[in-house]
C-alpha cells in the first residue's frame, strides 16, 4: 500500500524535479509568509534530519505566495490595467491543466 505524501514531502519532490533551482511557491493558506516559511522547515528537518540537506532545500525557495499576496498582486495588476491579459492567461492555463485546449489554441493560434 502507497503511504500518502506529507504536504511538505510534496513540496520537497518539486524541489527535486527541477534540480534545485530558485522556485516560488503559491500555498493556498492565509497564514503569514514566515509562517509557511517555518512549517517547510520544519518538515525538511523532519523529513531529511541533515541539517545541510535542509538548509540546501530552504535555499532553493525563493519566494513563498500565500492568499494575502497573491489577492494584494492581482488588485494591483488589475489597477494598471492587466486583467485582461490576466483572465486570458488564467484561462488557457486552464486549459492546458486539464487537457482541453486544441493544439492551436495552446500555441496562441486560436483563429485558426
Amino acid at each position: 500500500m502507497a503511504r500518502k505524501l506529507t504536504r511538505s514531502q510534496k513540496y520537497f519532490l518539486d524541489i527535486d524535479k527541477i534540480e534545485r533551482f530558485p522556485i516560488s511557491f503559491v500555498i493556498k493558506s492565509i497564514e503569514p509568509v514566515e509562517t509557511l516559511r517555518e512549517k517547510l522547515k520544519a518538515g525538511a528537518q523532519k523529513q531529511f534530519g541533515v541539517q545541510r540537506v535542509v538548509d540546501t532545500y530552504m535555499a532553493c525557495i525563493e519566494e513563498i505566495i500565500n492568499i494575502p499576496v497573491l489577492q494584494e498582486r492581482f488588485r494591483q495588476a488589475k489597477s494598471q490595467g492587466y486583467l485582461p491579459q490576466i483572465l486570458d492567461e488564467i484561462v488557457k492555463q486552464s486549459k492546458i491543466e486539464f487537457n482541453y485546449a486544441k493544439e492551436n489554441e495552446v500555441n496562441g493560434n486560436e483563429d485558426e
